[in-house]
């Protein structure tokens, strides 16, 4: 027999009606609820577990291929709830954008394939948000739910679900976690104090290699780009001479002859709006020039010829690029690198004279969760 509770204080959702097409074994079934507890009964393989599997999936449970009807190409499944008396579900369909006044309307179709498809209220949603929803709309139990009774779990839940002591709750599991906190933070220590010293001089050696090359990220690109510019700096005095040349030689510079242009035409330019124009553009141009010339001779005084500087670039790169692909990261990445490994070795080295310490932390943080698991027990009414 399955039973359905639609109007209850423990389920505000109204299921309203349930259509399925080309589900199992089913080809068509339409089915409307009313207010009150429904029962529908019948011999075993009548297909009352497919109504529950129908709802299952409009709820957000997993779908498969095995449920389209042999010989069709997909199943069709609609359930439409009222939403009138929960809130929670309304806000959740608020929040979404699929409120649609006080009802809400599921579908889910099946292909043939295997591929599932979901709708709320006729937009499509994914399967995690119909299955967020679900939660929200019905709360499903089968024929052998009692079997859950008999695991610790489960009677945790309920007990804690039956009182209203959340205040108790929330310390208890603040007290554990800081607990889980405490020992994982001890276990890790102690894995690291069990360095034997072959390990432990071995990674000093590693820090010490690190200490002496690994720079932060910023400052590997400052030295890649100071590379480039010393790398290129003879090309660049060779161009930066030349562009110099070519702007200021005494007849044939380009500002030369921009200002002879300019003072050929200056005579007419009243004459004649293009002529003003063609004036004024080679008088802006011939400024622009004397000021690319002092830019020039900026860039001139700036570049360093020094092979010595070059070659310390080049071997701090070559030792950078050594270490990236000693310790398989990046460059950049090589400076944390540096401050993991000089944490593991603070750990390793000064675990024995913390160790007494952690050692109360941890006793105290049990004693912290025991007295709020303690408080949150002598709560509950038995």
């Amino acid at each position: 027999m399955l039973a359905l509770s639609t109007d209850q204080p423990f389920a505000p959702s109204m299921l309203l009606n349930l259509q399925i097409r080309n589900f199992a074994i089913v080809p068509s079934l339409a089915q409307e609820f009313g207010p009150g507890f429904t029962a529908i009964s019948g011999e075993t393989g009548a297909g009352k577990s497919i109504l529950v599997g129908a709802l299952d999936l409009l709820l957000g449970a997993r779908s498969d291929s095995t449920w389209v009807r042999s010989g069709a190409d997909r199943a069709e499944l609609n359930a439409e709830f009222s939403v009138a008396h929960n809130p929670e579900a309304r806000d959740w369909l608020r929040e979404h954008d699929l409120q649609d006044g006080d009802t809400c309307l599921l579908r889910r179709s099946i292909q043939a394939g295997g591929r599932s498809r979901a709708w709320v209220n006729g937009t499509p949603v994914t399967i995690q948000q119909l299955a967020e929803l679900g939660d929200l709309l019905v709360e499903l139990h089968g024929q052998n739910e009692h079997v859950r009774l008999t695991g610790r779990r489960r009677q945790l839940e309920l007990l804690d679900g039956s009182g209203d002591y959340p205040e108790l709750l929330a310390a208890t599991r603040a007290a554990f976690a800081g607990w889980r906190e405490a020992q994982a933070h001890y276990t890790r220590l102690e894995q690291a104090a069990g360095l034997s010293p072959k390990e432990l001089d071995f990674l000093r050696f590693q820090l010490r290699e690190l200490q002496q090359h690994a720079l932060p990220a910023g400052h590997v690109a400052e030295l890649e780009k100071e590379h480039r510019l010393l790398a290129a700096s003879g090309a660049l005095l060779q161009a930066l001479g030349d562009s110099e040349q070519l702007l200021d030689e005494d007849e044939l510079g380009a500002l030369t002859l921009l200002h002879r242009a300019a003072s050929t035409l200056g005579r007419f330019r009243a004459l004649d709006s293009a002529v003003e124009e063609a004036c004024r553009l080679m008088e802006e141009a011939a400024i622009n020039g004397q000021e690319a010339l002092a830019s020039l001779a900026a860039a001139r005084d700036r570049v360093d010829l020094s092979p010595e500087r070059l070659e310390e670039v080049s071997q701090a790169l070559s030792a950078l690029g050594d270490l990236s692909r000693k310790h398989a990261v990046p460059m950049e990445e090589l400076a944390s690198v540096r401050d993991e490994l000089a944490g593991r070795i603070e750990e390793a080295t000064d675990f024995e004279g913390r160790r007494e310490g952690l050692a109360r932390q941890l006793e105290k943080s049990l004693d912290e969760y025991r007295q709020a698991a303690a408080g949150r027990y002598s709560s509950r009414d038995f």
